[in-house]
């Protein structure tokens, strides 16, 4: 049986501990489709309770930051962003839908995911940051 409650069931409240699970970690790795599932679904419901959220990717390869790009981008509603930056690889990619701004750079940290930075204008709303977050969680959205 796994360890994440049934994401029919998640609360606001056991949707954000279930992401604060990935945060400081080294790449925890879901091993479950129903795992994924989970954390899909605590994403996005975190996202129902935030304005708009900051998504920043470190990632080996071009190719990997990009398509992680993408598909988190398309799971919570923005258009696909343009990175500005040339390649490099090891890279961070940083996206900001508020002010379109998407930029990438190389990145020497030993860290791969994506952190989702949740921001809200009202105190009773998301305001936290999460991750490091599969950069895989939505490739089946591509």
């Amino acid at each position: 049986m796994s360890a994440f409650p049934s994401s029919a069931d998640l609360s606001l409240v056991e949707a954000i501990a279930l992401l604060r699970t990935f945060n400081c970690t080294a790449g925890k790795v879901l091993t479950a489709p129903t795992e994924k599932a989970q954390v899909r679904q605590a994403l996005l419901q975190v996202g129902q309770h935030s304005d708009y959220q900051i998504l920043g990717i470190c990632a080996d390869t071009e190719a990997e930051g990009h398509r992680a790009l993408y598909s988190y981008a398309q799971a919570l509603g923005y258009a696909a962003p343009t990175p500005t930056g040339g390649p490099a690889a090891p890279l961070y990619l940083k996206f900001n839908p508020k002010t379109g701004l998407c930029y990438q750079e190389g990145y020497s940290g030993h860290h791969r995911g994506v952190l989702v930075s949740c921001q809200s204008a009202e105190e009773t709303d998301v305001n936290e940051m999460f991750g490091h977050l599969p950069l895989d969680l939505f490739a089946d959205n591509l």
